[in-house]
């Protein structure tokens, strides 16, 4: 499967900025229980009993798409402006399940970010988890790029770039520099979208476990 590494925003999105991009497709309970996926990934890997044996499958949960899984470290937990990014890896296209892809994104994004070192069993207690669902990708025009709707995958031969639909807002960027920024994660010139490159757009569900985090 193909596999892209993403530099997103340096803290997970707010609610507002997350249901600007699209308008909520997951339920409260939907996202908990992919979250919880993404969790149990990557305990996973540090301890197999931990994890208890999966329940059947959802339908909901059968469904291609596109997933990225943000990690972040959080010193004091509670205040999303202290925020580390710790990885972040996904799929652009739907290639698998979600829940499935939801899972093999956590794992990456925890231990095959090359970025990053491998998560440690110490960061585990400050870890927190965002997912970026992707809605199916679309030829766009540069003209109908909505910066804070719109996420981009600009391609050229084997050259691509993705861009999450928060990261020009956390930037400041306009639509001109959202292409270009994208042009340039994709290893093209800046002006590569005037020039031929594929531009395809897609929208993102953002959520994270503060979010769906029950208060005591």
């Amino acid at each position: 499967m193909s596999r892209l590494s993403e530099r997103p925003l340096q803290k997970p999105a707010s609610p507002a900025e997350s249901h600007h991009a699209i308008s909520p497709e997951f339920s409260f309970e939907q996202r908990r229980e992919l979250l919880r996926i993404a969790r149990e990934a990557i305990l996973f890997v540090f301890n197999p009993q931990s994890v208890p044996e999966t329940p059947p499958v959802a339908s909901w949960l059968l469904e291609p798409r596109g997933v990225f899984t943000t990690l972040y470290l959080n010193r004091d937990p509670g205040h999303s402006l202290d925020h580390q990014l710790r990885g972040c890896v996904g799929y652009a296209m739907p290639v698998a399940p979600l829940g499935r892809a939801v899972a093999e994104t956590a794992r990456a994004a925890a231990f095959d970010d090359s970025r990053f070192p491998p998560l440690t069993g110490e960061e585990l207690a400050s870890l927190e988890i965002s997912l970026s669902i992707l809605s199916p990708l679309v030829p766009i025009h540069p003209d109908e790029v909505k910066v804070g709707r719109h996420g981009l995958l600009i391609s050229a031969g084997a050259h691509r770039g993705l861009l999450l639909p928060q990261v020009p807002i956390e930037n400041g960027w306009d639509r001109e520099t959202f292409l270009q920024q994208t042009c340039v994660k994709a290893g093209l010139p800046q002006n590569a979208w005037r020039e031929g490159a594929t531009i395809q757009a897609f929208a993102a569900e953002v959520f994270g476990e503060m979010d769906v985090r029950v208060p005591s």
